[in-house]
């Protein structure tokens, strides 16, 4: 071996070492103090990424995945309005899509827009009757936004079709005997 290539290894396996044993320390590493229960997630610079699929969307405006991540950001940087449009735009391109219209119908959920989140979780749940997050998401908005109770208990009953087993199952089985509790009030009268 030449002398470059082994003096390379050795430094090589110096930095190594001194980056391992300081992450180690700090405690954010393998090894380190702090638990990995208690680690932080990274933070998400939601405006950097944002502006990034502005700017990607702006220039390809065909490019659904850029509108659907685009819509993802702002559901989870709490931008209703600007996520149901991200979504609109997605949609528009191809309107299939259970998870889009399923998302799209939380963020009506969130403007007070009920009755255009049920309409999404609907469509969401024809195209694809499989679609527990839609079926879900339809009982609660029906349950708790417009008291209509035998409809999230109907969308609910499908829920438990397509789930039968799980925490979201044993959830809705939960919210399925609390509705028995209340009076039965016809839809209409409510």
């Amino acid at each position: 071996m030449k002398k470059e290539t082994v003096l390379l290894v050795v430094v090589t396996l110096v930095v190594g070492v001194l980056v391992g044993t300081i992450i180690s320390k700090s405690g954010k590493g393998p090894g380190g103090s702090q638990p990995s229960s208690q680690a932080q997630a990274p933070a998400v610079d939601f405006q950097q990424n944002i502006k990034i699929l502005e700017d990607l969307t702006a220039k390809d405006p065909a490019n659904r995945n850029g509108w659907v991540e685009l819509g993802h950001l702002y559901f989870d940087s709490n931008n209703p309005m600007k996520a149901v449009e991200a979504y609109s735009k997605a949609l528009e391109i191809n309107d299939n899509d259970p998870n889009v219209l399923t998302d799209q119908g939380v963020m009506f959920r969130r403007l007070g827009w009920y009755d255009r989140a049920v309409e999404n979780f609907r469509k969401a749940n024809q195209f694809n009757p499989s679609h527990a997050q839609s079926l879900y998401n339809l009982g609660v908005v029906l349950r708790y936004d417009l008291q209509d109770f035998q409809g999230a208990r109907e969308a609910w009953t499908t829920y438990l079709e397509v789930v039968p087993v799980g925490p979201g199952a044993d959830q809705v089985r939960r919210e399925i005997e609390a509705l028995r509790s209340l009076p039965q009030i016809p839809p209409a009268q409510q």
